[in-house]
């Protein structure tokens, strides 16, 4: 059990003795940066109680349970209708909640209210995952409450959240938290070499780029990755070595395009790695604790020329933008008015 997910041991050992006592609390909150493998870890657990078969209280990954629970089917994200369900696994005991867009619907958490109360099918138990819980709006989390407060015996509900702040102190209150660590870069440099089929060269970059996250190096296309990363290194030469507010406006307005869509927050993941590399070289000069360091002596130079600009000042901006997207702000004034602010910091 958990032997095949990377990172976080202290989860593991944690999560294999509540296993071996049989006694999960109804309610947990895993919560982790985005991509370290907190669903996987859910759905392990759940395992754990689903199998047919298993070895010292653990799944074992190979009875016809196991296979089912990690089966899911989810609908193409066009209609939010298509989401106002709990999506089960080919294991009728293993259900999963997942947002449309930026939401996850009432409809799907009131039909996860009703399929808490029923007796499992097959197992001794039944498994309910919340993927980004987060994205509760308060309609959605207070529906939820009921089912956290007065839980069936046998029903365990696990949210997974990688804002967990963000979700209301009356959720937080009812749920026992367990807390994910960013995975070791060398551990997804060499998962991405020995799973993914990367080169080292390629896993060393996507592995810094992360940040922790496998889920994110698994995402990233290298060459896209530095296509990308010259564009913004372009945003923060513009700012302290010409102050061209002019250039970065156009890069803004590029970012915002709607062909560009997808890839906008992945611009500005970027975009802040750079900020963050810069200000931990001029603060520290360690090149270990920086994220690009196939450009380090590039980076070097900016942090050097960086004079007074408040780059700590600047990682808050984009902080407080993304937080705003869940208002569904105008990507290219907000855009606009984090590189103007930028220029003038």
């Amino acid at each position: 059990m958990f032997d095949n997910l990377i990172g976080n041991d202290n989860v593991k050992l944690m999560l294999r003795r509540v296993v071996a006592s049989r006694r999960v609390p109804n309610s947990l909150l895993f919560a982790g940066d985005e991509g370290v493998g907190k669903r996987l870890f859910a759905i392990e657990l759940a395992k754990s109680f689903l199998c047919r078969e298993p070895v010292e209280g653990s799944a074992c990954g190979v009875c016809s349970a196991c296979k089912r629970a990690d089966v899911f089917v989810f609908p193409k994200r066009e209609k939010g209708d298509d989401f106002d369900h709990v999506f089960f696994s080919e294991h009728p005991d293993l259900g999963l909640v997942i947002p449309f867009r930026r939401n996850v619907r009432i409809g799907a958490i009131r039909e996860l209210e009703r399929e808490a109360n029923f007796r499992p099918s097959e197992a001794g138990a039944r498994f309910f995952i919340v993927d980004d819980a987060e994205k509760m709006a308060d309609p959605a989390a207070n529906a939820l409450l009921k089912t956290l407060e007065e839980p069936a015996s046998t029903t365990h509900i696990i949210l997974i959240s990688s804002r967990p702040d963000s979700l209301l102190p009356t959720i937080r209150s009812r749920v026992q938290t367990i807390k994910f660590a960013p995975v070791p870069t060398r551990d997804i440099e060499e998962f991405l070499m020995r799973e993914k089929a990367f080169s080292r060269d390629e896993a060393r970059i996507a592995a810094r780029a992360s940040r922790g996250s496998v889920g994110r190096a698994v995402s990233i296309n290298v060459t896209a990755f530095r296509s990308a990363r010259e564009r913004m290194l372009d945003v923060v030469r513009g700012v302290i070595h010409s102050n061209d507010r002019a250039a970065v406006l156009r890069i803004s307005e590029e970012m915002s395009d709607a062909k560009n869509k997808e890839k906008f927050e992945e611009n500005l993941d970027i975009l802040e790695s750079l900020i963050h590399d810069v200000w931990t070289l001029r603060t520290t000069g360690d090149g270990e604790r920086i994220a690009n360091t196939d450009i380090e002596d590039e980076l070097r130079t900016l942090a050097m020329n960086a004079g007074d600009h408040d780059l700590s000042a600047w990682l808050g901006e984009i902080e407080t933008m993304r937080s705003n997207f869940i208002v569904n702000i105008n990507r290219r004034v907000a855009t606009d008015a984090l590189f103007t602010t930028m220029a003038s910091q």
